[in-house]
C-alpha cells in the first residue's frame, strides 16, 4: 500500500471515528480521564481552555517512547518538525509558517527556526529536551505573546518536568536494548528518579538522570586518510588507489546524550517553591544522510571527506516561586542558562563550487571548525487573578539578556604548498588556516503583556490581551583571510588579525488579541481568537563590506543592505470546538487564517555565500486542525488526529529562492498539506492480576516542497506513513515493554542541502554539496522498568 493511500486511510478513519485528543489520557473503568493543563496560566481542564492545545501526558508519552521534539510533532496536528537527526537543529514550524529553502543544518545554533516558542517549566529556553520523568508537554497552536514573557510567532511548547513530591518516596529504574535494521551494534538507554520527601512533608528532593548510546547506521565511506596528501577523488576502478587515500567508518552517526536534573520543592501552605538543575549534554558523530543523486552512495551513506561530529552541551539553573497572595496567584520565575556547542564540518564542496582554483589542487578537501557559547538570563514575574468573580485577568513582566560569542575557523591542509608551487605564492601556513570569523552578540528584550477576560453569562465569556515589547541588539563581527595573507602577502605565518566591526539595532512594539468563548452545553464549547505575534530582528553575524570592495580577492562579507533583520509578524484569526460526548468520545477542531509579514528569510551573501537572513514579502496559511478520542470499550480506545494547512505566499518576492523570482500563491516549503495519526491501545487483565496492553500507531504526513512555490531547481518530497507497535506487561513494580518503531523499514526523506543543481562537476571532480536527510530504520527493543 503506498503512502497516499496510507494517509487518506487513516484521515478517513480518523474522521469517522471521532477523531482523538493526543494527550487526552487513556480510559479508566469505562470512561475518559480529564487531563488538567496550565497552559493558561490556571489549572484547567483541556475541554475547558478556549484555545488550541494539545497535551501528551506522562502516559502517552512512555507508550509511544516519544523522546525529541520530532516524534512529538508527529502526534500533533498543525505542528511540524523536519527531523534532520541528532546532529542537525530541527526545523520547528505550526501551520505552514516557514518560507525557508529546506535545507540541512549548516551552522552553530541552539535553536530551532524561532516561530514557535519553547519552555522548559517556566523558563523560555529552545531545547530538544529528553522526554524523561515529563508530567506532560503542552502545544498551543497559534501566538501567545499575551500569556507568555517570550514573544511567539506561531505557537509554543511546554516541557512540564514532573515536581519533587514531599508526600512519597519513590525510585524508578529503567533500561533499554534495541537493534537498528541499519546498525551492526546494539543501542541501549538507561536512566533513574528518584524522589525524597525530607521535611515534614513540605520538603522533597527528585533527581533524574539517563543516558542514550545509540549506534548510528549512517556509514561514511569516502574518509581520506590524510588530508592535504590523500585524494579524495581516487581512481574508484583501482581498488588499490582507494585503499590508499580513503578510509571508512561504519555507522558514524552515533549519538552519547547524558540528561538529567535535581530539584528542591518547598511546599508550604501559602508558598511553592522549586529551586531546578537541569544538564543535558549530546555527542555526535555524524551527519543522518546520504549523497545518492550527488555521488552514487546508498541509502544509508554519506560521501563527505571528512567526519562532521558535534556537542551541545545545555545547562539551565531555574527558580521558580509561586505564592498566594489571596487575591492573585504571584509567579516568579527566573532561569539562569549556557549553551556551548563545538562542531566540524566538511567544507570543500563550498570551496569548489566558488571555483576560486582550489579544483586544481588534486588533495583538496577542507573542514571548518565550529565554536560557540551563549549565557542568557530571563526573569518573568506575573500575576493571576484567584476571584470567583466574573473578572479575571493576568499581568506579566518579562526579561530577557543572551550574550553569544561563537568562532568559525575554516582549514585547508595542502593547499598553502599547492599555492607556492603552483600559482606564485611566497611562504607556507602550516596551520593552513585559510578562514576565521568571530561574532559577539548581546540581546536585551523586554515586556510588558497580560489579559483581562469577563464572564458575561454563565455560558458565555470575551478576554482583551495586549504586549509591549522593546529590545536591542549589539553585535561585534569580524573575519581574516590568513592563508591567503601569509602565501601571497607576506604575512606572519601564525598572524590573526581580523577586521572587527559593530553594529547596532533596536525596536520596540505591541500585539493585541481577542478571544470569545460560549458553551452551548457543559460538554460543548466554542471559541473564537484573533491574536497577533510577532519575531524580535537584529543583525546578521557577518561582517560589513568594506566600501569599496578590493577588487581581483575573495571578499566574504555583508553588503549594507545584508545586515539588519526587521522583526516579522503574523495575524492569526481561529474558529474552534470543544466537544465530549458522554463518557466515550472527544472531538476538538479548529478552522484558522494567518497573515504573515515581512518574514524572515534564510540567505546567503553576495559577496562570500555566507548565511544570513533578511526579510521578505507576505504570506498567509489557512487549513483545519482536528483530533479526538474514542473508547470503543472498556479496554480499547481509539485516538488520532488530522491537519489540512494550505500555506502559500500573499505577494509576487523578488529574488525569494535562492535568488530567483517567487509569486503569489506559490506554496511554502517545508510543510505537509496534510498530516494525520491513528493510535490504537487495548488493555488485557491477565488471571494473576497482571495487565497486558497492545499499542499500535500510525503516523503519516504528505508531501512537502523543498523550496517555496518548487522554484529555482526546488523539489518535492514524498510523504510517508510510519506504524509502530508495542507489547506491555504491568505486574506489581514492574513494567516489560517489547516494541518495533518503523515496523516496516520505511525509507523517507525529510530535507535536502541545496538542490539539484549542486549535481555536477568542478573541473574533475565531483561536488558533494547536495545530499539528503532520512529517517530512522525500523528500530526493535526491550524496554524494562521498575518503580517502587
Amino acid at each position: 500500500m503506498n503512502t497516499q493511500i496510507l494517509f487518506r486511510a487513516s484521515a478517513l478513519s480518523a474522521a469517522i471515528a471521532g477523531l482523538v485528543q493526543p494527550g487526552a489520557v487513556m480510559a479508566q473503568q469505562g470512561a475518559l480521564e480529564e487531563v488538567i493543563v496550565t497552559a493558561t496560566r490556571r489549572a484547567e481542564s483541556v475541554q475547558d481552555i478556549p484555545i488550541n492545545i494539545t497535551a501528551l501526558s506522562a502516559d502517552m508519552i512512555e507508550r509511544e517512547r516519544l523522546t525529541n521534539l520530532a516524534e512529538v510533532s508527529r502526534r500533533v496536528p498543525g505542528m511540524t518538525v523536519v527531523d534532520q537527526g541528532a546532529r542537525g537543529s530541527d526545523i520547528l514550524t505550526v501551520r505552514g509558517l516557514n518560507v525557508d529553502s529546506l535545507n540541512a543544518s549548516e551552522v552553530l545554533g541552539n535553536g530551532g527556526g524561532d516561530t514557535v516558542g519553547t519552555y522548559v517549566g517556566e523558563i523560555p529556553l529552545y531545547i530538544d529536551l529528553k522526554l524523561n520523568d515529563m508530567e506532560r508537554v503542552e502545544v498551543l497552536i497559534g501566538p501567545q505573546g499575551t500569556l507568555y514573557g517570550a514573544g511567539t510567532l506561531g505557537g509554543a511548547v511546554r516541557f512540564i518536568p514532573r515536581k519533587p513530591d514531599p508526600e512519597a518516596l519513590a525510585l524508578e529504574l529503567r533500561g533499554e536494548l534495541y537493534d537498528l535494521s541499519q546498525s551492526s551494534d546494539l543501542g541501549s538507554e538507561t536512566g533513574l528518579t528518584i524522589n525524597i520527601p525530607l521535611l515534614e512533608s513540605r520538603l522533597a528532593l527528585r533527581a533524574s538522570v539517563d543516558y542514550t548510546d545509540d549506534p548510528g547506521f549512517i556509514d561514511y565511506n569516502f574518509l581520506v586518510r590524510n588530508p592535504g596528501i590523500s585524494l579524495p577523488q581516487p581512481d574508484f576502478s583501482d581498488p588499490n588507489a582507494v585503499r590508499d587515500n580513503l578510509r571508512r567508518q561504519a555507522d558514524a552517526n552515533t549519538e552519547e546524550t547524558l540528561s538529567g536534573r535535581v530539584a528542591l520543592r518547598y511546599a508550604g501552605e501559602r508558598v511553592d517553591s522549586t529551586l531546578t538543575y537541569y544538564y543535558q549534554n549530546m555527542d555526535v558523530g555524524a551527519r543522518q544522510i546520504n549523497h545518492r543523486e550527488a555521488f552514487g552512495t546508498g541509502k544509508y551513506e554519506a560521501a563527505h571527506r571528512y567526519l562532521e561530529p558535534n556537542e551541545r552541551e545545555n545547562q539551565l539553573l531555574a527558580l521558580e516561586l509561586v505564592a498566594d497572595l489571596g487575591f492573585a496567584e504571584l509567579t516568579s520565575a527566573t532561569g539562569v542558562s549556557r549553551y556551548e556547542e563545538q562542531g566540524q564540518r566538511d567544507q570543500t564542496d563550498l570551496l569548489l563550487n566558488f571555483e576560486y582554483g582550489y579544483e586544481e589542487f588534486p588533495a583538496f578537501a577542507a573542514f571548518t571548525r565550529e565554536d560557540a557559547e551563549e549565557d542568557r538570563i530571563n526573569q518573568e514575574l506575573r500575576l493571576v487573578s484567584t476571584s470567583d468573580g466574573p473578572l479575571s485577568w493576568i499581568a506579566g513582566v518579562f526579561y530577557n539578556k543572551s550574550e553569544l560569542d561563537a568562532q568559525s575557523l575554516e582549514f585547508t591542509p595542502g593547499f598553502d604548498q599547492f599555492a607556492v608551487d603552483n600559482f606564485g605564492g611566497e611562504q607556507l601556513r602550516p596551520d593552513a588556516l585559510e578562514y576565521i570569523e568571530i561574532t559577539a552578540n548581546k540581546l536585551t528584550e523586554k515586556a510588558v503583556f497580560g489579559e483581562i477576560g469577563y464572564q458575561i453569562t454563565d455560558v458565555w465569556q470575551v478576554t482583551l490581551g495586549a504586549r509591549y515589547f522593546e529590545y536591542e541588539s549589539d553585535l561585534a563581527t569580524g573575519f581574516d583571510l590568513p592563508l591567503l595573507n601569509t602565501v601571497f602577502f607576506g604575512a606572519p605565518p601564525d598572524l590573526i588579525d581580523p577586521i572587527l566591526q559593530s553594529n547596532s539595532v533596536e525596536d520596540d512594539g505591541s500585539l493585541f488579541k481577542l478571544n470569545t468563548s460560549y458553551h452551548f452545553t457543559d460538554d460543548i464549547m466554542a471559541f473564537f481568537t484573533i491574536s497577533e505575534g510577532y519575531r524580535i530582528g537584529g543583525l546578521n553575524s557577518v561582517p560589513e563590506c568594506p566600501n569599496p570592495l578590493p577588487p581581483g580577492v575573495q571578499n566574504v562579507c555583508a553588503l549594507p543592505d545584508e545586515v539588519l533583520i526587521e522583526p516579522d509578524k503574523t495575524v492569526n484569526y481561529e474558529l474552534g470546538l470543544h466537544s465530549q460526548f458522554g463518557d466515550t468520545v472527544l472531538f476538538n477542531a479548529s478552522l484558522f487564517y494567518i497573515d504573515w509579514d515581512d518574514i524572515q528569510v534564510a540567505d546567503v551573501t553576495a559577496n562570500g555565500g555566507l548565511p544570513i537572513t533578511s526579510n521578505g514579502n507576505a504570506a498567509r496559511s489557512m487549513g483545519v486542525e482536528m483530533a479526538g478520542q474514542w473508547l470503543l470499550t472498556e479496554r480499547i480506545t481509539l485516538m488520532g488526529s488530522y491537519a489540512y494547512t494550505d500555506a502559500e505566499l500573499a505577494e509576487d518576492a523578488p529574488g525569494l529562492v535562492d535568488g530567483a523570482d517567487a509569486f503569489d500563491g506559490d506554496r511554502l516549503a517545508g510543510t505537509p498539506e496534510h498530516q494525520g495519526s491513528l493510535a490504537l491501545n487495548y488493555a488485557i487483565p491477565m488471571a494473576d492480576g497482571s495487565e497486558v496492553e497492545l499499542d499500535w500507531s500510525l503516523t503519516a504526513s504528505g508531501d512537502i516542497l523543498t523550496k517555496v512555490g518548487n522554484r529555482n531547481n526546488g523539489e518535492t518530497l514524498p510523504g510517508y506513513a510510519l506504524h509502530n507497535v508495542s507489547a506491555s506487561w504491568y505486574k506489581d513494580d514492574w513494567t516489560v515493554t517489547l516494541y518495533a518503531d518503523n515496523v516496516f523499514d520505511k525509507y523517507a526523506e525529510t530535507s535536502v542541502r541545496q538542490d539539484s543543481s549542486f549535481v555536477r562537476q568542478v573541473g574533475d571532480v565531483d561536488l558533494r554539496r547536495y545530499f539528503k536527510n532520512v529517517i530512522r530504520p525500523r528500530q526493535t527493543g526491550l524496554r524494562l522498568v521498575y518503580r517502587f
